[in-house]
C-alpha cells in the first residue's frame, strides 16, 4: 500500500498501521521572562546533547493549545497560558519528519524543574542574543521564526 501504510486485519476489522515514514505533528513552546527564553538540555532521543525549548508531540484528540500546555507541564512542571501562534514549519532532520508548531507563552505559573529527567535537564532561562549551543533543530526554527516574525519561511532545510 502507498505512503507507507498498510492494513492488518484484526478480529474487528482492518487497522490501519502506519510506519515511521510518517509524518509527525510536533509542538514548540517559547516561554517568555523578563525578554529571557527557557531551554533545557536534551538528554534523550534524536538531538540529544542539544538545548531545546518545551516540546513534543501532538496527541490524538487534542487541541494544539492543549497539546502545547501539556508538553510545557509535563517538561518543565510550568502551568502556561498559550498567547498564539508563532510557527509554522515542515522540518526533515534526523531521518524524522515533522510539521512543527510553535506557541509563544507569556505567563505561567510554577518554577522551571526537570520534570522528565530521563529526557531533558538543566532548565534556564537565556537572552535571545545569547542562546547557548547547540540548539535542537526544531527548536531553533521555532526561535527563528519567533524573531524574525515570520510564522512560515516554506523552506524544509536547516
Amino acid at each position: 500500500m502507498a505512503c507507507g501504510r498498510s492494513r492488518v486485519q484484526v478480529p474487528y476489522g482492518p487497522l490501519l498501521m502506519v510506519n515511521d515514514n510518517s509524518v509527525k505533528i510536533g509542538l514548540g513552546i517559547v516561554i517568555l521572562r523578563d525578554g529571557k527564553i527557557l531551554l533545557g538540555e536534551r538528554i534523550a532521543g534524536h538531538g540529544a546533547g542539544n538545548f531545546q525549548i518545551p516540546g513534543g508531540h501532538l496527541e490524538f484528540g487534542e487541541s494544539l493549545e492543549d497539546g502545547a500546555k501539556r508538553e510545557a507541564k509535563e517538561e518543565t512542571g510550568l502551568d502556561v497560558e498559550i498567547k498564539k501562534i508563532i510557527s509554522v514549519s515542515n522540518d526533515i532532520a534526523y531521518d524524522k519528519h515533522y510539521v512543527t508548531i510553535g506557541f509563544l507563552a507569556e505567563s505561567f505559573t510554577g518554577k522551571p524543574q526537570n520534570a522528565e529527567p530521563e529526557k531533558s535537564q538543566n532548565w534556564q532561562w537565556y537572552e535571545t542574543n545569547n542562546l547557548p549551543s547547540p540548539i535542537f533543530h526544531h527548536s531553533k526554527r521555532v526561535i527563528e521564526n519567533w524573531l524574525n516574525g515570520q510564522i512560515y519561511p516554506n523552506t524544509n532545510s536547516f
